[in-house]
């Protein structure tokens, strides 16, 4: 799940099976997917506003979105911060939307193990639901790490292994991670980590208890077949509908929807 996975883009006929692989803005049977991806990068915006405030003037290092998919992503972070925004993917069709629909966000096509871009030349790197469909993970961190600058932020997202595709494989992720996994697989490379997790609020909650869960209502059923109790909620869902909390007695790492990963690499003078 990301910012409109694998070179989707805005316009297309959406998939009749909703997987959560693909997320674009002003459709209305995903913005159960959109609202959730959306509360990530919010909260990157949230907190490398607060990061590039702290480090203070330092030249023009640049944001990297990587896996940016159709851009609503990067385009929040451009908006947000008044930064320079790299938007970067593999796929061409993907990167040309990006280009056409977003000024002043800069896509550029890479591949996110061999990161084009130099050592230390990024203030912070957003990946938001991208490492699961990754081979090497390793990796990519070992590069998101290598493209920051000393203090440089890195925030990552990616579905809970636990609660995502519980006792069943999902064919477009290589592989998937719980809270453990994740920070075993990003801590080396990164001086400081906490990891947060996207849970359901209080009216996604309520929904639950009367008509059960709804991620596993919409993927029962094709849209055209959701009856209006489920329809009128997924076209309603909002950010302020998903929980971004530590781990804590009321919100269980275990038990979260997505994992997002907070690290920063060593300060000036003390890289590892």
């Amino acid at each position: 799940m990301t910012g409109g996975r694998h070179g989707e883009v805005r316009g297309e006929h959406p998939p009749l099976t909703i997987t959560g692989e693909r997320t674009l803005p002003g459709i209305a049977h995903e913005q159960y997917w959109f609202a959730r991806h959306l509360v990530a990068y919010r909260y990157a915006a949230n907190a490398l506003g607060a990061h590039l405030a702290q480090r203070g003037p330092a030249g023009p290092a640049p944001v990297l979105d990587a896996g940016c998919g159709e851009g609503y992503g990067a385009d929040l972070l451009r908006r947000e911060l008044a930064a320079h925004v790299v938007a970067l993917d593999y796929d061409p069709t993907t990167v040309a939307h990006v280009r056409r629909e977003y000024d002043g966000v800069a896509p550029v096509r890479g591949n996110l193990v061999a990161l084009p871009l130099h050592a230390g030349s990024c203030a912070a790197v957003v990946s938001l639901q991208t490492v699961e469909h990754l081979w090497d993970q390793p990796a990519f961190v070992a590069e998101c790490a290598r493209v920051l600058e000393p203090g440089g932020l890195l925030v990552l997202s990616t579905p809970n292994r636990l609660t995502f595709s519980p006792g069943a494989a999902n064919p477009f992720h290589a592989r998937e991670l719980d809270p453990a996994e994740l920070h075993a697989l990003v801590a080396p490379r990164f001086a400081a980590l906490q990891t947060l997790g996207v849970h359901h609020g209080a009216r996604l909650r309520a929904f639950a208890e009367t008509y059960g869960d709804p991620v596993a209502a919409q993927l029962a059923a094709p849209p055209s077949d959701w009856d209006a109790d489920l329809a009128d909620l997924v076209r309603s869902v909002e950010t302020d509908d998903f929980v971004l909390s530590p781990d804590t007695a009321h919100h269980r790492l275990a038990d979260a929807l997505d994992l997002v990963a907070v690290a920063a690499t060593a300060p000036q003078g003390d890289e590892r």
